[in-house]
């Protein structure tokens, strides 16, 4: 949904890192990790091929991020409380559901997750 003007723009920004998430040597997905203040990091956004999901790609690519920022004192995620696999996933992984939300239009509400570590 993201022009690509502003997806280069958030993929030079010096406080995010993104990553390519592989499957048997195959591209299937990214993740775009964003470091905050206070040891505070965030997930913004993290997506895998729909061919890809289900197969716990997400899950261990969340395992090997929070292992690679081992400083991390919390972590914060947002998304489309319409895509109710985005929330399992999260709720899966141990996030919980912080109770904000913020309509986009009358289709998506983004809803936000966290994790105290």
């Amino acid at each position: 949904m993201k022009t690509l003007e502003r997806t280069i723009t958030q993929i030079n920004h010096s406080f995010a890192d993104y990553f390519i998430i592989h499957h048997l040597e195959v591209a299937v997905g990214g993740i775009r990790v964003v470091k905050k203040d206070n040891q505070i990091y965030s997930v913004s956004p993290i997506f895998v091929l729909p061919e890809h999901q289900g197969k716990g790609n997400a899950q261990e690519v969340f395992t090997m991020v929070e292992q690679i920022y081992d400083d991390a004192k919390s972590w914060k995620s947002g998304t489309i409380l319409q895509e109710k696999g985005n929330c399992y996933l999260y709720e899966k992984i141990g996030y919980k559901n912080t109770g904000t939300t913020k309509v986009i239009n009358d289709k998506m509400t983004m809803v936000f997750y966290g994790n105290h570590l």
